[in-house]
């Protein structure tokens, strides 16, 4: 089994701005985006088949 090398300075701070991205930008964005879909998919059923009933 072959030792890996240490990674160059260059591709730490590259690693470090894509986790960036991903924690602070795609998980609130994708939060949202799923949420509101499923608000949207409870509203257009109730938009067909009526409000829920007793």
């Amino acid at each position: 089994m072959e030792n890996q090398p240490a990674l160059d300075p260059q591709r730490k701070k590259e690693e470090l701005r894509s986790f960036l991205f991903l924690t602070a930008v795609m998980v609130p964005v994708l939060s949202v985006a799923v949420v509101g879909g499923y608000g949207f998919m409870v509203w257009m059923i109730q938009m067909v088949s009526g409000p829920p009933s007793h």
